[in-house]
């Protein structure tokens, strides 16, 4: 485990167009702080501005040709690469994570063992990428089908996984044979340009990936609304999520947007309740609740419900909150003084509106903490499908509690919200299992483990408010960036009937 983040001298980013490192048009500085410290500046960057954005669409389209012509095994071994070079700074990285971001040191050695798995996952389609042969129904005719690269992609993505969640898009954009111009959120920019500048000493070509830091809208509209995009990639906000898929939309292009989550985790009378309330516990405050996979409503059967909170209430008062390099840190701050503001309203809106909080509320009182964007655990039991707390994504560790009767009951508060990204339940008993999977609202599902987590061989993705277009991860990852081609290839030597269809 590292030392504590000490005060360190603030790194200088540049954009990266072209092959280039060049510094922003942009009036606007990119300030990048420590949000368990706020005095800590961990980067700064001369913003990009929309010169800037244009001249890496130009870049990429420029690189495209030759990029689109290298071999798709060669492509994967460049994937390969970077993800070797990644490995061999994991720890570096998850450290920058730390001190960047803010979850806590194990919580980002974790992220890394993600984006390594996707990275490798996806050099692997190097080696698989293609389509299919069928039997044609005419005599002497090969009947198949490609995958092609789209050409000038963007990829746009949020400050909470700063390494998962870029890799998980890159890679896949990358090896399909696409050009790629990358933007990450503002208050990680520090990460996103050691990504890149890792696949850029695994020997991409210039132009083939681009990296253009900047705070606002007019970069993002840039990259969906240009000509020369094929395709957005985007996670982050419904707010500009639904913005992005309108804009995109209108220029019929294609775009995948995954957002919000209000995830529930049910635990049934029978379940195993040491498993559960683990569970419970690393979907709801593990990363600060700031994870759109995050536990953020519990149904309880109300045969254990008063066991399991009281339970739950004793764990939660153990988590050591702080700067998550220092050891046995169990819960991180919010990643700005924003999001730690958000938590706090939603809070006190469901006070307001009479639920029962059990425990946390409030900024830590420690003066330790004063510097960082702090927000206790928290528990609030009685919340009802009316209160704003049961219906909106907090993002932070604020957790609702509701009890029920029935089975029929659970799945129906289950669904009761408008996202459907992932939900959890624990129980002994797999037909009741079964039923819940058949009948829950979501994209993803989880029996008897937590609603976070994924795997790079599975889709990701949900329904309803929390994504639209193509799931990502697994083959799903590869094809949102290929167009399928079918082709004919008739070798009667021109001697085929006119009686076809």
């Amino acid at each position: 485990m590292p030392a504590a983040a000490a005060k360190t001298d603030a790194a200088v980013l540049q954009q990266f167009i072209a092959g280039r490192w060049i510094q922003g048009s942009g009036k606007r500085e990119i300030v990048s702080v420590s949000p368990a410290d706020s005095r800590v500046v961990v980067a700064r960057a001369r913003g990009a501005d929309r010169a800037d954005a244009l001249k890496a669409l130009a870049a990429a389209q420029a690189a495209f040709p030759a990029w689109r012509a290298t071999p798709a095994p060669e492509r994967g071994r460049l994937i390969a690469k970077a993800a070797a070079l990644a490995r061999g700074r994991k720890e570096e990285l998850a450290r920058l994570m730390t001190l960047e971001e803010g979850k806590i040191y194990p919580e980002a050695l974790g992220e890394m063992d993600k984006g390594l798995a996707l990275m490798e996952w996806f050099a692997g389609e190097g080696q698989r990428l293609g389509g299919v042969t069928r039997p044609s129904e005419l005599p002497q005719n090969l009947l198949y089908t490609l995958r092609q690269p789209l050409g000038v992609v963007s990829v746009i993505t949020p400050w909470n996984f700063p390494w998962a969640i870029p890799v998980w898009k890159l890679a896949p954009a990358l090896v399909a044979g696409n050009c790629v111009v990358f933007k990450p959120a503002s208050l990680v920019p520090a990460l996103a340009a050691e990504i890149v500048k890792i696949f850029n000493e695994a020997g991409l070509p210039p132009g083939v990936l681009n990296l253009v830091i900047g705070a606002g809208s007019e970069i993002g509209d840039v990259l969906v609304e240009d000509e020369r995009v094929k395709a957005v990639s985007f996670t982050g906000s419904n707010e500009v999520g639904r913005r992005v898929h309108t804009l995109a939309g209108a220029r019929g292009i294609r775009v995948t947007c995954e957002m919000g989550g209000k995830n529930p985790a049910v635990v049934w009378g029978d379940a195993d309740l040491e498993l559960a309330l683990a569970g419970v516990l690393k979907g709801a405050f593990g990363s600060t609740g700031q994870r759109c996979t995050a536990t953020s409503r519990l149904i309880l059967d109300e045969r254990i419900a008063d066991e399991f909170l009281a339970r739950l209430l004793e764990e939660a008062a153990k988590i050591t909150i702080g700067d998550g390099l220092k050891p046995g840190v169990g819960l991180g701050p919010a990643v700005d003084e924003g999001q730690m503001k958000t938590d706090l309203e939603h809070i006190a809106a469901a006070k307001a509106a009479g639920a029962k909080l059990l425990c946390g509320g409030n900024r830590p009182k420690d003066p330790a903490l004063a510097h960082g964007w702090f927000v206790e655990p928290t528990v609030f039991d009685g919340v009802t499908p009316d209160m704003r707390l049961w219906r909106e994504e907090v993002f932070g560790p604020v957790l609702a509690v509701t009890r029920v009767k029935t089975f029929d009951e659970a799945v129906r508060l289950a669904n009761d919200t408008a996202f459907g990204l992932t939900c959890a339940f624990y129980t002994a008993d797999l037909a009741l299992a079964m039923r819940f999977t058949d009948a829950v609202e979501t994209g993803m599902v989880h029996v008897n483990s937590p609603t976070i987590g994924g795997e790079a061989s599975v889709p990701f993705g949900g329904v309803k408010g929390s994504g639209v277009g193509e799931r990502e991860m697994a083959e799903e990852g590869v094809r949102f960036f290929t167009e399928q081609k079918t082709v004919f290839l008739d070798y009667t030597g021109a001697r085929r009937s006119s009686n076809i269809y």
